[in-house]
């Protein structure tokens, strides 16, 4: 007969209240200063641009004095990052789902001459003018989420591939000419209607900054209240496991970039009335400044991870960099040297809390 404990052996018992001592013992071992913030911002990843926006508001207080706290410049600030801002709230719903979109700018400037050309040039009732750009905006949007849910296309290269299409089609249908502020004043003046602002003291706030506030504040209630939000958060997250839990990924992805499309059209407008005028050249840029806002903002380029919000912050970051900089006397180059950092920094900082999140 074997003497090796049996399951109902003093023995037995004994080894297994021991083991089980063990564990509890490993699970409640102290993580340390360095774990436990750690373990914080993984659980708060907006905590990490909000603490930058605060100490870049405190430190570039104290370069630029009072100049840089005073009403008219801290408004300018929220009006300057107001179309990139929208540009981000886009790029963040896309980001989520682990895929990126590189046509968000592009997207924008197509709508902004498509509404421009019906409502001046042809006559079309700027109301009308503004649901065709809208309906464009979707469709575009569309179009991206059927090359990477239906043609399995990467996004990387599904949206690079309609950045060159759509910037293609902008110079096309605007024949590479701008549209003057003047005769959208003339023709049209509803185009305009976000460049328009609101006197609060010395600062004033347009339009278009509220709108981008307003966006923000209904994404995070979708993103965060809701089963598609939820749903968002889960495909980001992994794919393969949201489809087992019966999620609809592909008709999910692509509603998506439909919202996406949606909000690119929102900020075509409200680009309209913060530049005056509409170019097919202008915005060139905002593909890269908007996935900059979006990985300031502590949002995770795997995807499944961040608040929307954080994508507001880090265009408020962009901003008073640019801003604190430039009344410091800062070169241009040097403020973009600046901004190169804080991406690699934040990327860096979103490995370091995956890696001890896993």
């Amino acid at each position: 007969m074997s003497d090796s404990p049996t399951p109902g052996g003093q023995d037995y018992e004994a080894r297994l209240k021991d083991s089980t001592a063990a564990v509890a013992e490993f699970e409640h071992a102290p993580r340390g200063m360095l774990g436990t913030i750690q373990h914080v911002l993984h659980a708060n990843p907006t905590f990490v641009p909000v603490i930058v926006l605060v100490a870049s508001i405190a430190v570039f207080g104290v370069i630029a004095g009072e100049r840089f706290f005073s009403p008219f410049n801290l408004s300018l600030i929220m009006q300057q990052v107001s179309i990139i801002g929208i540009l981000a709230a886009a790029q963040t719903l896309i980001i989520l789902t682990a895929g990126i979109d590189l046509s968000v700018a592009a997207i924008m400037v197509l709508i902004s001459v498509i509404s421009g050309k019906l409502s001046v040039e042809l006559g079309v009732p700027a109301p009308v003018a503004l649901v065709i750009g809208f309906a464009c905006g979707i469709g575009a949007g569309y179009l991206n989420g059927w090359l990477v849910t239906r043609v399995k296309l990467p996004p990387f290269i599904a949206t690079l591939g309609t950045w060159n299409v759509f910037f293609a089609l902008n110079l096309y249908l605007s024949g590479a000419q701008s549209i003057r502020g003047s005769d959208i004043d003339e023709m049209a003046p509803l185009l305009k209607f976000f460049g328009q602002s609101i006197a609060i003291g010395s600062a004033r706030l347009t339009y278009g900054t509220v709108l981008m506030i307003v966006i923000f504040i209904a994404l995070w209630y979708v993103l965060n209240k809701t089963a598609w939000g939820r749903h968002v958060y889960m495909i980001g997250d992994d794919k393969e496991a949201a489809e087992l839990a019966g999620i609809r990924t592909d008709r999910t992805l692509r509603q998506v970039y439909m919202l996406a499309g949606f909000i690119c059209a929102l900020a075509a407008w409200a680009s309209i009335g913060r530049v005056g005028s509409i170019s097919p050249q202008s915005f060139y840029e905002g593909n890269l400044e908007s996935i900059t806002a979006v990985v300031i903002g502590g949002i995770s380029l795997f995807g499944g991870r961040g608040s929307i919000m954080g994508a507001l912050f880090g265009a408020l970051i962009v901003g008073v960099f640019q801003s604190g900089l430039r009344l410091a006397g800062v070169d241009v180059l040097w403020q973009v040297f600046a901004i190169g950092w804080l991406i690699i920094i934040a990327v860096a900082i979103d490995q370091w809390i995956r890696k001890v999140s896993a």
